[in-house]
């Protein structure tokens, strides 16, 4: 699964108790006394985190904390850290990337970033987010079926986008590529367990509404045609290290690891690099 589901728990009683910093955080969603004593527990808890923003209305039973752009949860007494991305699986959203790409859209990447509570009680990212690179490889799509892909859109620049529809970066860059009028060639790929989506997309009367349906988390019909194509893709993706999505291809076979803004993408797809 791209975005792993795993929730590291770390009972920050057991950090020290220092409090020699303080959490300077815009609370919502809470009442005022509960706000302030959770705002002084993760000041005396996570004393080297300087907390930007706290929130315990989404997810219901959890405080979503953000300290800059590092985003983590608590309980409403801190006393249980919980680290990962959190998925509504009756939406289908991934509710931690859509938070990341609010808080920075210029620097969404395919992989979360690793973070845990450190010794010293304080939340740090443990790897870099790498930074995905418009030109780090080139591939040719010339062996690849035309019944793998879903063409859609109007009569901008063309890309073709190797997908998965529970990707929330995937679903935001539908929307760019829309509203910019692209032409888009989409070949999903089962990332995070989608394959039956895809399929009833692929089989779908109007692949192009049957795409925003699918992304809109409604229920597909199953698909009853000939999927093969989505095994190419697959098995495409694998051979070019394609992990995560969304990887976009130009025509000159330029890659793009991960989503990218609007403006950026206007620009790429003129053959900037």
């Amino acid at each position: 699964m791209r975005h792993a589901l795993a929730l590291f728990l770390a009972c920050t009683a057991c950090l020290p108790s220092m409090h020699t910093g303080s959490a300077h955080a815009e609370p919502s969603h809470a009442e005022p006394a509960a706000k302030a004593a959770l705002t002084k527990a993760l000041a005396a808890r996570l004393p080297r985190t300087k907390i930007t923003h706290l929130d315990c209305g989404v997810p219901p039973g959890l405080c979503e904390v953000q300290a800059g752009s590092t985003l983590f949860y608590t309980d409403p007494k801190a006393r249980f850290l919980i680290v990962g991305h959190v998925y509504d699986l009756e939406t289908h959203q991934d509710l931690t990337a859509a938070k990341l790409l609010s808080i920075n859209p210029d620097s969404m990447v395919p992989t979360a970033p690793t973070t845990h509570a450190g010794d010293e009680g304080s939340v740090r990212k443990t790897d870099a987010e790498p930074a995905p690179n418009s030109t780090a490889q080139k591939v040719s799509l010339a062996e690849l079926p035309a019944n793998g892909a879903i063409e859609w859109g109007g009569k901008g620049p063309h890309v073709t986008v190797f997908s998965d529809f529970h990707c929330g970066y995937c679903r935001q860059l539908h929307q760019d590529l829309t509203a910019m009028g692209a032409r888009v060639s989409e070949r999903p790929i089962s990332v995070l367990g989608t394959r039956a989506i895809s399929e009833g997309v692929l089989c779908a009367p109007d692949r192009a509404t049957a795409v925003n349906t699918a992304y809109a988390g409604e229920t597909m019909p199953a698909g009853t045609c000939d999927t093969s194509g989505l095994d190419a893709n697959e098995a495409f993706a694998r051979a070019h290290g394609f992990s995560g999505t969304p990887v976009l291809v130009r025509d000159d076979g330029a890659v793009v690891l991960g989503y990218r803004p609007r403006a950026f993408l206007e620009a790429w797809l003129k053959g900037g690099n």
